[in-house]
């Protein structure tokens, strides 16, 4: 067994740098065995050392000096855990200049700077690992471009977003409205005070685009497809799904298609029958479709200090055999034959659910048909509960009518709904989901 250790510098003991911490030390021998060596951590970098962590450190590792880290020649590795995109990138590039290979957890950072870090590693011949990206401890990143490496992906559905899973968990199975169920993930510490880039689908978008470049060698940016969140959401909507056998989860998918792969972010209806459905509080899962093995489904705990942390340390066994070495160069570089076509939004293809509220007189039906219709939208069920007989002058109620359609594209649903939106007789909130194959 090699004694050479795998010199290691940490920047960032927040939640998952002290998760890495405490992995290190409470399973050195078992990491040793499997890494042919030891893990050593030799310097974390913090902000602010007078801060109490929730991790107990040799003082002699702990420093605030950014820069002598990243130069110090006795540091093979460095964890790059401290968040943000600006400075994280200055980092990780700093470290690779420096002769360092690095692992990071920053799926904002890759999201963003990922095209010229990864070519910048290649070219100086370093490698960046980042298991920990995408869904904490589910080892997708693995899967995707080591264990999927005989099959061409077909699809890609997929639960990344802890926070979002947990708001529509609560709404279904406890009967929340939105708001509560937010501020219930906040109480627990799901969600952040800014809740903003987990419930509008950003985070999940950002995930996607990894997984996507991993799996289908293209580097697509989250502007390029339609990402939409779940804030609209409301009971009803959990309550006529249920009705239709569905349950409503936010879907991140990658599918090829006919127009080439289309790709979302967006409040989907799932077959309650199905895995991704049955994934509930805030684990996330992912389910592949690879033309020779089939479908695969995956699931854990998408985020939190041990989980993340778990990733992390898997990727620097991976450093320290050298497994990670050998496969980063290919990831992420194209595939072969000619590039695919990303399909438009409009062109993405499903089964909508739509929701409208809408004035319970005669005709108003007709007239929302008509629409569709005119859109080449055919229906595939119609929900309208009974409402109280009015009488004399009053006013006629408004009621929701839930509609499911065959499938038909998203530029042909959008249409539909700029001109129901003009319909006198259809007020409030419009909600319009789509359903999963």
């Amino acid at each position: 067994m090699a004694e050479t250790p795998l010199r290691i510098a940490m920047i960032g003991l927040g939640t998952v740098g002290s998760g890495v911490a405490r992995i290190l030390q409470q399973h050195r021998e078992l990491l040793q065995q499997r890494a042919g060596r030891p893990l050593e951590l030799r310097r974390v970098v913090v902000r602010d050392l007078k801060k109490t962590r929730d991790v107990d450190l040799p003082g002699s590792l702990v420093t605030d000096s950014l820069t002598g880290v990243l130069d110090d020649p006795e540091v093979d590795v460095v964890l790059e855990l401290m968040g943000g995109t600006m400075t994280a990138r200055d980092v990780v590039l700093q470290a690779l200049e420096n002769g360092k290979d690095v692992v990071t957890a920053n799926k904002a950072l890759l999201c963003q700077a990922g095209d010229e870090l990864f070519g910048r590693a290649v070219k100086l011949g370093r490698t960046i690992a980042f298991e920990a990206a995408v869904a904490g401890g589910i080892p997708i990143i693995a899967a995707v471009s080591q264990s999927m490496s005989a099959n061409r992906i077909q699809s890609i559905q997929a639960i990344l977003n802890g926070t979002s899973n947990y708001i529509l968990s609560q709404m279904l199975l406890a009967g929340q409205s939105y708001s509560d169920a937010l501020g219930q993930a906040q109480e627990l510490g799901y969600a952040e005070a800014d809740p903003t880039l987990d419930i509008d689908g950003t985070d999940a978008a950002q995930k996607l685009t990894l997984l996507v470049r991993l799996a289908f060698g293209i580097s697509v940016p989250v502007s390029d497809f339609h990402v939409s969140g779940i804030d609209r959401i409301e009971p009803i909507d959990i309550s006529s799904a249920g009705e239709l056998g569905y349950t409503i989860k936010l879907i991140a998918q990658a599918r090829l298609g006919e127009a080439g792969l289309a790709l979302s972010v967006r409040p989907t209806l799932v077959r309650k029958d199905r895995p991704l459905a049955q994934t509930h509080g805030s684990l996330n899962a992912v389910a592949l479709d690879g033309d020779s093995v089939g479908p695969l489904w995956m699931s854990g705990r998408g985020a939190g200090s041990l989980p993340t942390a778990s990733a992390v340390v898997a990727d620097l066994v991976d450093m320290a055999v050298g497994r990670a070495q050998l496969t980063f160069p290919r990831l992420g570089l194209g595939t072969p034959g000619e590039p695919l076509p990303i399909a438009s939004r409009d062109e993405f293809v499903s089964r909508f659910y739509l929701r409208l509220t809408v004035e319970d007189r005669p005709h108003v039906m007709a007239d929302v048909t008509d629409i569709l219709g005119r859109r080449g939208i055919s229906l595939a069920s119609v929900i309208q509960h009974e409402a109280p007989e009015v009488s004399g002058d009053a006013a006629s109620p408004h009621v929701p009518l839930i509609i499911m359609t065959h499938r038909t594209t998203a530029g042909a649903i959008s249409a539909a709904e700029r001109e129901l939106d003009d319909l006198k007789t259809v007020r409030g909130n419009r909600v319009c989901l789509a359903v999963a194959d």
